[in-house]
């Protein structure tokens, strides 16, 4: 298995996607991550993630940093002045991009938390791009919080609405890094913009009022699986998930909640359900045996 780092520019930015690869050209997986995290979500420079654990069966793995985040260039202590609309209209598309041109075939994406988001954004937005996907599987994505518990005050209504917005309004960004926050800092932008779509309203993209929420009421989705965890309470509770997939519109969609009461391994939460030693023995060969049986599956894309 080999792990190669690659540069895609778009103006003053350098976008950084690790391609993890064995010796045959298998199908393509694209990976996308959350807010206040990168890439490393899904892999380790040893070899140890989903990334690597697909790879190492044979597929054709790119894991992408979104702006500023990751081995992305400027950082966003450097440059902080996009949101998630450039994930959206440019980020993503660039990225599919760059693995068509190394591997033609259909494209798994798969995405860890508001990285889900943002694709389903995307394939809204661009409805002609579904005829080059393969299927979709998002980890703990949702889009509107309705959790109603402490750890939802404290982490959403108090820290995210309030405490990080009011940080980053002196640097233009939250330095969630330092602050131990999270894995990687985040625009202040980009808060903004995330807390305008976990509330309860329109999934409208709020600088040019595109309506996502109608453009997904048209579409035919790929294959898609949602998986969360039961630990799961706020940032990817069950509930909320189901939520998204309905307000997607995403009739066929698989859903599933790992907990020991279904036979897993874990009660898995957030970010354990990618992190966890135990997944590459547990719900990782699941993934993989499902990605394998759609491979060939036609959708229609619109």
């Amino acid at each position: 298995m080999k792990q190669q780092s690659h540069f895609i520019n778009d103006g003053d930015h350098r976008l950084h996607i690790r391609r993890i690869f064995g010796d045959t050209k298998g199908q393509p997986v694209l990976m996308l991550h959350g807010t206040i995290e990168n890439g490393k979500i899904f892999y380790t420079d040893k070899g140890k993630g989903l990334a690597c654990y697909l790879a190492k069966l044979g597929f054709d793995v790119y894991v992408a940093d979104f702006r500023g985040k990751g081995e992305s260039r400027p950082t966003i202590a450097e440059e902080n002045a996009h949101g998630q609309t450039e994930s959206i209209t440019r980020d993503i598309p660039l990225f599919l991009d760059f693995v068509a041109q190394h591997n033609p075939k259909k494209v798994h994406v798969i995405c860890h938390s508001w990285g889900g988001v943002l694709f389903a954004s995307f394939l809204a937005r661009y409805p002609e791009q579904l005829a080059n996907i393969a299927s979709k599987v998002c980890f703990g994505t949702k889009r509107i919080i309705h959790s109603r518990n402490f750890e939802k005050y404290w982490k959403i209504d108090l820290l995210w609405r309030y405490v990080a917005r009011w940080l980053a309004r002196n640097k233009g960004y939250i330095d969630a890094k330092k602050l131990k926050f999270g894995a990687d800092n985040e625009t202040l932008r980009a808060l903004q913009q995330s807390n305008t779509w976990i509330y309860p309203g329109e999934w409208r993209d709020t600088d040019d009022g595109f309506d996502y929420f109608a453009s997904a009421q048209q579409l035919s989705w790929p294959p898609t699986w949602h998986v969360t965890g039961i630990k799961d309470h706020v940032l990817g509770n069950p509930r909320d998930v189901k939520a998204f997939i309905a307000e997607s519109n995403n009739k066929h969609a698989k859903f599933s909640v790992l907990s020991k009461a279904e036979g897993d391994l874990s009660d898995y939460g957030h970010i354990d359900i990618l992190t966890s030693r135990l997944a590459v023995n547990d719900h990782f060969p699941k993934i993989a045996a499902w990605l394998q049986s759609v491979e060939n599956v036609d959708q229609p894309n619109c």
